[in-house]
């Protein structure tokens, strides 16, 4: 038996990374989960992952920017396991430089998939939760805590040099979670934020003088930080270190607990003791 039993969650950018933790610990906990990722393969293979360890998952690929994804992802969770339980709007990247060389195209990209995508989400999923609220009233059942866990960065909070774009995204979903955890109490659904500090992933890992790029539908966006950097950061980082992709998703994984039914509307830091 787990924590989240018959839960339906849709986890986006859950192909790889953190996303793709954050999919495995929920399913772990008996959660059945929809996949996403831009790419058919990382998808393909969390679903694996975690048919492999017992649970049940259904990939729905595609990038969280596309006119139509929202619905389509929140109607895969509908179609596949008959409802909808947590929401985590993961996906994102960052594509960084200083504001007087920054483009229109770099602004645009990053505030779509970081605020507009989940606002996307969300907006498709109300009625599908109000729905299910509504029938649950008017046979006389108790109404389940629902979940939202948008995902943020100490950026968001505190700002960082090269990341105008990134910082000011992160800081709307700040937002966009107080709000709907007002508009969204009525109905039982706790929203929440989980800004993380220094997570190793593939973004961060790969040193800035090396050739890392990511492939975003097409265009090759470098990635990296100078490894002097990133040893300083550790150093400001009260733990001493950067934080795990799966100490990443257990954070999130918290705000999806039963335990966390009476906390809504916060942004928890996930960073290690680090503060902006």
């Amino acid at each position: 038996m787990g924590n989240l039993d018959s839960k339906v969650a849709i986890v986006s950018g859950s192909g790889r990374g953190i996303g793709r933790e954050i999919a495995l610990k929920l399913a772990r906990e008996g959660t059945a989960v929809v996949v996403n990722d831009l790419d058919a393969e990382p998808a393909k293979d969390t679903v694996a992952a975690i048919e492999a360890q017992g649970g049940k998952a259904v990939a729905c690929v595609g990038s969280v920017t596309e006119e139509g994804f929202a619905e389509r992802f929140v109607a895969t969770a509908v179609d596949a396991f008959g409802g909808l339980d947590i929401i985590v709007n993961n996906a994102g990247y960052t594509w960084d430089t200083v504001i007087q060389k920054m483009t229109d195209e770099q602004w645009d990209a990053i505030l779509d998939v970081h605020l507009k995508a989940p606002f996307r989400i969300l907006r498709a999923a109300q009625p599908v939760i109000s729905a299910a609220v509504k029938q649950a009233k008017e046979a006389g059942e108790p109404v389940p805590c629902r979940k939202v866990v948008n995902i943020s960065s100490i950026a968001g909070l505190g700002g960082n040099v090269g990341q105008v774009n990134y910082a000011a995204a992160k800081a709307g979903v700040t937002g966009l979670t107080k709000t709907l955890a007002k508009e969204w109490g009525r109905y039982n659904v706790t929203v929440n934020t989980v800004a993380f500090g220094l997570i190793k992933t593939r973004l961060t890992e790969t040193p800035a003088d090396a050739d890392g790029t990511i492939d975003v539908q097409g265009k090759a966006i470098k990635v990296g930080v100078n490894t002097d950097l990133l040893s300083a950061m550790e150093r400001m980082i009260p733990l001493g270190r950067g934080g795990t992709p799966a100490e990443a998703a257990g954070a999130v994984y918290l705000l999806c607990t039963p335990e966390s039914d009476y906390i809504s509307g916060q942004t928890v830091v996930c960073g290690g003791g680090f503060s902006m």
